[in-house]
């Protein structure tokens, strides 16, 4: 089906304002009784014209504002009487009155022309076929402005994980009449941080799972996709143990069907390809306000959001930059009251709070003028403490670097490696028996893991613990953890996955529909893999010597996390976390391309000593005392 391209003028009929709509539930209903859909086929610069749907208010006696989600997931469904719901970012938005505008993005679904996956941005475009996700937005709006009525001419965007790359990507150079942008769990670098790769190391059962249906190729504009690529049994642990190396996935299951897995396959480094495809260096003269959120504990594109609203700051310090960090997994602040994550409660409806206190102002002031200009720096969760905070910066002022070591028995202090005590702690790792990201058995990677209770772990062989004495005092954790850890292996490989948990004491009372006891949980706080021949650059990788000390550092993703009083600090190091990451031969290879013959068990050691001093450095900050009424 292809929808002619339209124009909207003079085709709307005067209706009742929308300044009394109901709060009932958005359905199809609802949504025909105070929207008009139209489809129009779009054109770019290039001639390819993208499939959109838009919604715009019945109501013409009021000039009403667009926000524009640009997707490769589908705008579906297709059809000028058949509507989305619910529709908008949040019922607040959709009550209050916007031109909703949906586009399937260049070569996806109802879409014409190619699909490029994070396809890269043209600094300088020399022609109409010089198109980027930046000229498509700017042409997109152009589009809208000349054919929609009424508008007020001004233009928000927003998106989520992929979308939000789109939202990203559309604020480079940005259109005018663009101004407001929500990059929300946005993908920022696919070799570094987010989705595909955390410096270096494949996360291999989200790649696969998600490639394996939406990378199959498309031979002409479809409204739907085939079906999710199914598991042979529920256990990914098991099915990609039993795979074998990367080349097998390709052999049994890609084939030539998946063109990005082949990408992927052939840029086992950091070179040009994925950096042609990092957003982050072109986040120069952004003009729109922007409103970066992200979950704590998303598991796809924490980096994304982070490195998203610190470039920004850093590179355009004029221009209206806010960030939101909630307790949530990916995008669960769209879908869901954000009460709890797997085990772990919040203590209020977060997402509900986020929509309609910080969200809905934003579009509504910048997009209608109407309510406050006074939004903080940075909207953020302390996890542990269950409190939102309204910062003037990220991280907070006054923080304070510490480090905590690790130490000999399996200690962790602040005051630096004793005198006396082992060198170094030691475990065997067998790339035939990874040690599991999860102890759950599922066909996929569970949001909860960034949370889920380590006592799994612990109790294995090829996991160092160290443990800090019950915390006499309240600490939270504010901004990034760098992990400094002197190491040796008998291989001239291995991938170091440094985890921060907060072990509750034993007495703990579990929270109300909490389906774990709480006394003694384990909760991950925050964890993160150092692929180890990337340690000194991610272009250039080198192999270890075996038996020498190696210095290997990087930075988990930031944290905001209070560890309470009777609470011990625990940190993890290993060198497998499968399937979540890929399995490093422990042999300096182009792990791409490994066979079986490659892969070898090896002794790795963490050394804990003045001289080689292991350890974790973190902003330690002391928040503010709560409200007399308990509100953010």
């Amino acid at each position: 089906m292809k929808a002619p391209a339209v124009s909207l003028l003079g085709t709307l009929l005067l209706l009742p304002s929308l300044a009394c709509w109901s709060a009932r539930a958005q359905d199809s209903a609802w949504v025909a009784e105070k929207y008009r859909k139209v489809e129009a086929m779009i054109p770019m610069r290039d001639g390819v014209r993208l499939f959109t749907s838009i919604y715009i208010p019945k109501d013409t006696l009021t000039r009403y504002p667009v926000l524009l989600t640009r997707t490769p997931y589908s705008v579906k469904p297709y059809g000028p009487n058949d509507l989305r719901t619910p529709l908008g970012p949040s019922r607040f938005e959709a009550e209050e009155g916007y031109i909703f505008v949906y586009q399937d993005v260049r070569g996806r679904y109802m879409s014409e022309g190619v699909f490029v996956d994070v396809r890269p941005y043209i600094e300088k475009k020399k022609s109409a076929e010089d198109v980027d996700e930046s000229s498509d937005t700017y042409d997109t709006i152009e589009w809208i402005l000349r054919n929609i009525r009424p508008t007020n001419r001004k233009v928000g965007i927003t998106g989520i994980s992929y979308p939000g790359f789109y939202t990203t990507m559309g604020i480079i150079d940005a259109h005018p009449a663009l101004v407001a942008a929500s990059p929300q769990a946005p993908i920022g670098d696919w070799f570094l941080g987010d989705d595909d790769h955390h410096n270096g190391a494949l996360f291999l059962a989200e790649t696969f799972s998600f490639f394996a249906n939406f990378g199959q190729l498309r031979a002409n504009p479809l409204t739907e996709y085939p079906s999710r690529f199914r598991f042979p049994n529920y256990d990914a642990y098991s099915f990609f143990l039993s795979m074998g190396p990367l080349p097998e996935a390709e052999r049994l299951y890609m084939r030539d069907s998946i063109p990005y897995w082949k990408d992927l396959m052939e840029h086992d480094t950091y070179d040009s390809f994925w950096k042609a495809r990092s957003v982050f260096p072109h986040l120069n003269r952004i003009t729109p306000a922007i409103m970066t959120v992200g979950g704590w504990f998303d598991k796809e594109d924490l980096y994304g959001a982070l490195n998203t609203y610190k470039t920004i700051e850093q590179n355009n310090p004029k221009t209206f930059n806010i960030l939101v960090m909630g307790p949530w997994s990916h995008g669960q602040w769209a879908r869901d009251s954000g009460e709890r994550l797997g085990d772990i409660t919040f203590g209020s409806k977060t997402s509900e709070w986020f929509r309609e206190h910080v969200q809905y102002p934003f579009y509504r002031y910048f997009l209608k003028g109407e309510g406050s200009r006074k939004f903080a720096e940075a909207t953020v969760f302390e996890t542990g403490a269950n409190r939102w905070h309204m910062l003037d910066a990220w991280p907070p002022r006054g923080t304070r670097q510490v480090s905590f070591y690790l130490g000999s028995r399996g200690t962790v202090t602040r005051g630096g490696p004793r005198p006396k005590g082992e060198l170094f702690s030691e475990f065997l790792s067998d790339p035939d028996h990874p040690v599991p990201h999860s102890d759950e058995i599922t066909s996929s990677v569970q949001p909860s893991y960034m949370v889920e209770d380590q006592r799994f772990a612990s109790r294995r062989p090829d996991v160092l613990t160290f443990t800090s004495e019950p915390l006499p005092e309240e600490v939270t954790f504010a901004g990034p953890i760098t992990a400094s850890l002197y190491v040796s292996t008998s291989g001239t490989d291995a991938d170091w996955i440094v985890k921060v948990i907060d072990v509750f004491p034993d007495d703990t009372v579990s929270a109300e529909k909490t389906t774990r006891p709480l006394g003694g949980y384990q909760m991950l706080v925050r964890g993160d893999v150092m692929r180890g021949k990337f340690r000194k650059s991610f272009s250039k990788p080198q192999p270890f010597r075996p038996g020498q000390v190696t210095k290997v550092e990087f930075t988990l993703q930031d944290v905001l996390h209070r560890f309470k009083r009777g609470h011990k600090i625990m940190i993890q190091v290993q060198s497998s976390w499968f399937p979540l990451v890929d399995r490093n031969p422990q042999k300096f290879v182009n792990i791409y391309r490994a066979s079986a013959e490659d892969f070898q068990k090896a002794t790795h050691k963490v050394f804990h000593t003045a001289v080689y001093p292991s350890k974790i450095t973190v902003g330690l900050w002391t928040p503010p005392a709560p409200k007399p009424e308990g509100r953010p």
